[in-house]
């Protein structure tokens, strides 16, 4: 049984976040299934679909450069999961980090 993909993305701010790669291989099969057979649905349409999924999910490029150019966040963010770092000194953080007096 292979295991679930998952596209991480580390933001400006330093938080991860990981979105199931099957929601971007999805978008990108629908994509191609419609362009291919000039339909939404129907037997051509979902084995069209079917292997283009399958395609993408084989190729990490396929997930990123998709997820990358063609979807926006909130194509994603229903589904994204903060990643919480476990392994976060948050002493050696308080010390070390950058740090800045702000007004609100």
């Amino acid at each position: 049984m292979s295991k679930e993909k998952y596209l991480r993305v580390t933001m400006p701010n330093g938080s991860k976040w990981d979105i199931p790669a099957t929601i971007i291989a999805e978008d990108r099969a629908r994509y191609y299934a419609e362009k291919d057979t000039g339909k939404d649905s129907g037997e051509e349409f979902n084995k069209v679909f079917n292997e283009e999924v399958d395609y993408a999910l084989e190729y990490a490029y396929e997930i990123i450069d998709w997820a990358s150019n063609n979807m926006n966040w909130v194509d994603v963010k229903l589904f994204a999961e903060k990643v919480e770092d476990m392994k976060m000194d948050y002493q050696v953080g308080r010390i070390n980090g950058d740090k800045e007096v702000i007004e609100k």
